[in-house]
């Protein structure tokens, strides 16, 4: 298998090592992917993250654009951590967590979606609240009924939980904390959170969440967001990974749910010599389908999905991937839908309709 390959529908910089998406927005014509990047080194942390930037208008070509965001600032020398987009009065913004002996959320302002400026009042939020800890960062910014939202992932050490901290505003510059919108006993802390209105008080709500013994999951809600409080309605884990990371929740052109995740993970780090193997995902769209949250091929990609695929061994009780420096894909279960895309070394793979979702590196 050769790792060097050009992928064709996966979008991944030139060189450079990749992790997490951040930002993920539609600004003027085009769908912006930022990512957490390593410009000078292709494995992660040689140097501190920057934020990496590539736009598209399909999904199927990518423009790789110059770097967004540099940690050069006293508040983010150590790097620039993950976050989110949002546009307002025809500006991009850029919520991100900026890294020195503490992590604080700061904000990058666009014109016209390639050329930041950090704002002068950086931080916007200073330090983590007694609800919070050290782990503070991620920020996620929507905007429901008029108000202004931040949700910052954290962990509060003294209960064992990973909690998702809520922050309100009237402007996207001066923040106030609210509340404790999620929580998850033993558990670390919540990363790398999403939030994407609905509509009313409607909205989507993701987040991956670290274990205590250092596993991690995926999750999404749909529910109603009201006086601080999140009620969820709808909640799945759909995506099982086994090769997949902080997935981050968009809306589109259409204002409709989409979903990216980053491809393969950590444990890839130095997996080849010398090249990153990492990647963004396809898109999925976020359905309810029979009851359930599914994450189906984006309509833009869906023609690229075939059915069958020589890697994916098909059993009597489902489907098998059999690998040999990692441990085999087994799907146990009825199989009524299946799509695959199969790109050079990357395989994802939607079980019906999206009720599963796999994404895995073949080795």
């Amino acid at each position: 298998m050769d790792y060097t390959k050009p992928l064709k529908y996966h979008y991944r910089p030139k060189k450079g090592w990749m992790n997490d998406p951040n930002g993920l927005v539609y600004f003027k014509g085009y769908y912006h992917a930022f990512y957490q990047h390593a410009p000078n080194h292709e494995i992660p942390w040689q140097e501190p993250m920057h934020w990496g930037h590539a736009r598209t208008k399909d999904f199927l070509e990518w423009e790789e654009l110059p770097i967004a965001l540099t940690p050069d600032t006293p508040y983010d020398k150590s790097g620039c951590w993950s976050g989110t987009a949002i546009v307002k009065d025809d500006k991009l913004y850029l919520f991100y967590a900026g890294i020195t002996a503490e992590s604080v959320i700061a904000v990058a302002v666009s014109e016209d979606g390639v050329n930041f400026e950090k704002y002068g009042g950086n931080p916007v939020i200073s330090t983590f609240p007694p609800e919070g800890g050290p782990d503070f960062r991620d920020p996620a910014v929507c905007c429901i009924d008029g108000i202004y939202y931040c949700v910052v992932a954290s962990g509060h050490p003294q209960t064992k939980t990973a909690r998702l901290l809520l922050y309100r505003s009237e402007d996207l510059l001066n923040w106030e904390f609210q509340s404790v919108l999620g929580e998850w006993e033993a558990a670390k802390y919540a990363e790398c959170p999403s939030i994407v209105p609905l509509g009313g008080k409607k909205c989507l709500l993701a987040t991956s969440v670290c274990n205590l013994d250092e596993t991690h999951f995926f999750q999404i809600m749909i529910g109603t967001l009201e006086n601080g409080v999140f009620t969820p309605e709808l909640s799945d884990r759909f995506d099982k990974g086994p090769d997949q990371y902080a997935g981050q929740a968009f809306a589109s052109a259409d204002g409709e749910p989409l979903l990216m995740t980053w491809i393969p993970g950590w444990s890839y780090s130095g997996f080849v010599k010398g090249k990153d193997v990492g990647c963004l995902s396809i898109p999925r769209e976020i359905a309810i389908e029979n009851g359930h949250i599914c994450g189906r091929p984006a309509r833009a990609v869906a023609h690229l999905l075939k059915s069958e695929d020589d890697a994916v061994k098909i059993t009597a009780d489902g489907f098998v991937v059999e690998r040999k420096m990692r441990p085999d894909l087994v799907h146990k279960g009825i199989v009524n839908d299946l799509k695959i895309l199969r790109d050079e070394y990357i395989l994802e793979i939607f079980v019906n309709g999206g009720e599963t979702v796999y994404s895995l590196l073949l080795c």
